[in-house]
């Protein structure tokens, strides 16, 4: 009998039990509501983290690009991939791309409803052509900035008519637009409630009445340098809900015009500037406020000679608060009459003018209890008596600026700090400010701009009064300020965590120490350290890595920056937008690594012994969104006129400088001395 063949028993297979679901993210559990605002924060710190967020998760990714609303590409080819990523933008920003061929706006998706605004402000290389692609485009656009389209004519214009929904409308600086150009906007676009025409030099009377003919819904209007007449003021005047008219630089405008209003004029008008109106006189001041009883805004600025019988009339209007005299001559007894006539205001500038005294402006200021804004730089007359007038009477003021008041002592500066606690804005530039007077200023603890240049007296003692009490400090200006040094600007580091803006220029004692602590400042964007012979290319990389959205930086005659310091800047300063390097110890290396940061827009390198033309020509080449190369004329017969033309093509502009060569930086006590000898001849 055949033995049974070996029976195989094969283990029971053990059932696997599930595992431990996945761990989702948990971001992506958030809803949009929630990630959005959590977006908003990341914003609010530091801009450069949103793509970080994106990176986290594929919900992360699909969330920013839904929360997105401002769109500012590097280049115009960018345009179409930034669309696509981002459907939700509704504001689409062109203004670092130097030029915007018309097949850039012709590639805008066809039906972008979400797109509300566009500004084309500092770009150029598009047309017609463009602009009726993106009427074609953006049904629903709003808002066009198309300011400095110097090649912009009529045929834009009628394009621009196409967007029928547009409520506010630059076309600053349009030189080349006539009356033709203007009647199509206006028949076309007449819910406008927005419109600049500053500088449109071919417009004249007829298209403004063709204007205030279509657009009766206009609050906003700026004919500033426009060819304005009596003719076509009085319809403008006549428009109903105007509410703001600038007229700068207005020769048309006399004092015929003023006085010609008639009493059915509109009286919605709340801000009204006529500075620099050369052909207006007390007499047509005084006529026209007759018409404007709701009028909270008047500038006058190098306008006329002030006069009691003008200011006077100024007494019609009861809810004026802001006045801006800036550059006109007083004439006897005017200034008091501010005083009494003007009880209202909050605002007042005085810089420049002449005829004010201590009398005057004492008389002026005790009337005037809530001024919380007065400007009375270059009002070299007047002296203690003022201030002590000022900081007794106007303790609610948040912004006073008196540069250059030369006869004002330091004593009378420390009455500032002592009584106008609440100030926000102060400027003490080129006065007799010392620590002592710093200390009191220090007391303004809600401080965010404080300008104190070419103050000799000051030193690290007084700085460190401000480092330690103003900690909303944003702005500082220490230009030629030569008794401080690292220990200061130190203490302005530290005590001032949300600084955004410092100027060092010509402070010869600061080293790379300040640059150092200053590079913890993460919101700084402008540094000035021209004339810092003492700093190098090692402080500059700190600034570099630490200061991520640094946009301005000038470091002219700054001897020891060198390629170095370029080199890390083209690493980490993508944010850097125009620099100053003349004088510097940089080379073809360094100018052709700098070239690399996309968004750099200005460049000056007057004196740069290191570069050489082909060094020059290659990193030009490179560096596609400039718009604006400061050099020296020895440079342009180095440079081929075609290579020239190709980079002034892509909306370059080219300024050529014929300066002596002169590395010596002048002491700031000399320099001072010499600027006032300039003055008094």
């Amino acid at each position: 009998m055949a033995a049974a063949a070996p029976s195989h028993r094969h283990p029971k297979r053990r059932r696997l039990s599930p595992g431990p679901t996945p761990l989702q993210p948990p971001l992506d559990s958030l809803a949009d509501e929630l990630l959005f605002l959590v977006l908003d924060r990341v914003a609010a710190a530091d801009p450069r983290a949103l793509k970080s967020f994106a990176l986290a998760s594929r919900a992360c990714h699909a969330a920013e690009s839904r929360h997105r609303r401002i769109l500012r590409p590097l280049r115009a080819d960018l345009l179409p991939a930034a669309l696509a990523r981002y459907p939700s933008a509704s504001r689409l920003d062109l203004s670092l791309c130097a030029r915007v061929p018309d097949a850039a706006l012709a590639a805008v998706p066809s039906g972008s409803s979400s797109l509300r605004a566009v500004d084309l402000s500092r770009s150029s290389g598009f047309g017609a052509g463009g602009l009726a692609a993106l009427a074609t485009a953006c049904p629903d656009l709003a808002d066009l900035d198309l300011s400095n389209g110097v090649h912009l004519g009529d045929a834009a214009a009628a394009e621009v008519a196409r967007m029928r929904r547009l409520h506010r409308l630059s076309l600053s600086r349009c030189k080349a637009l006539t009356d033709m150009g203007l009647g199509c906007v206006a028949v076309g676009c007449t819910h406008l409630r927005d419109l600049s025409l500053k500088w449109c030099l071919g417009v004249t009377d007829l298209g403004l009445q063709l204007l205030a003919l279509k657009c009766k819904n206009l609050t906003s209007l700026d004919l500033s340098y426009t060819m304005i007449t009596k003719q076509s003021f009085l319809a403008i005047m006549k428009l109903p809900k105007l509410q703001v008219l600038t007229l700068l630089g207005c020769i048309g405008i006399d004092d015929d015009a003023l006085c010609s209003l008639e009493k059915e004029c509109s009286k919605s008008l709340q801000v009204l500037d006529m500075s620099h109106c050369q052909n207006v006189t007390d007499v047509g001041v005084s006529s026209i406020v007759k018409s404007m009883p709701n009028l909270l805004e008047l500038d006058l600025s190098y306008c006329c000679p002030v006069t009691p019988f003008m200011v006077r009339s100024l007494q019609k209007i009861s809810k004026l608060r802001t006045l801006k005299l800036e550059g006109c001559k007083f004439m006897a007894d005017a200034l008091k009459a501010v005083g009494s006539s003007c009880v209202s205001i909050r605002e007042l500038s005085l810089s420049k003018c002449s005829g004010v005294t201590d009398t005057e402006l004492s008389f002026a200021v005790l009337k005037l209890k809530d001024l919380q804004k007065l400007d009375i730089t270059c009002c070299r007359n007047i002296t203690d008596v003022s201030v002590a007038a000022i900081t007794g009477s106007c303790t609610s003021l948040i912004s006073l600026r008196m540069e250059s008041c030369n006869h004002v002592s330091s004593g009378a500066l420390q009455l500032i700090g002592k009584h106008c606690s609440r100030l926000e804005e102060l400027d003490l530039t080129d006065s007799d400010l010392d620590d002592e007077g710093l200390k009191a200023v220090a007391g303004c603890s809600n401080l965010s701009s404080l300008k104190i240049g070419i103050c000799l007296r000051i030193s690290d003692e007084g700085l460190a009064h401000i480092g330690k009490s103003c900690p909303k400090l944003r702005d500082i200006d220490l230009y030629r300020c030569g008794g401080i040094s690292d220990d200061g600007v130190v203490q302005i580091a530290q005590g001032c965590p949300v600084l955004e803006s410092i100027n060092l220029s010509y402070c010869t004692e600061i080293t790379d120490r300040s640059l150092m602590s200053l590079s913890k400042c993460a919101k700084l964007n402008t540094l000035e350290i021209r004339g810092c012979p003492r700093v190098s290319s090692a402080g500059l990389s700190e600034i570099a890595m630490g200061c991520r959205l640094l946009s301005k930086l000038d470091i002219k005659k700054c001897f020891e920056i060198n390629d170095v310091g370029m080199l890390y800047l083209s690493q980490f300063s993508h944010c850097l937008r125009q620099i100053n390097l003349s004088y510097c110890s940089v080379t073809d290396i360094g100018l052709l690594s700098l070239s690399s940061i996309c968004g750099l827009q200005n460049m000056t390198i007057v004196h740069l012994a290191g570069i050489t033309p082909n060094g020059l020509i290659a990193a030009l080449m490179v560096c596609g969104g400039l718009t604006k190369v400061k050099l020296h004329e020895a440079f342009k017969s180095m440079m081929h006129p075609r290579m020239l033309k190709n980079v002034e093509a892509r909306g370059c502009v080219f300024q050529w400088i014929d300066k002596p060569f002169k590395v010596e930086v002048e002491p700031c006590d000399v320099w001072k001395q010499q600027s006032q000898d300039v003055l008094v001849r």
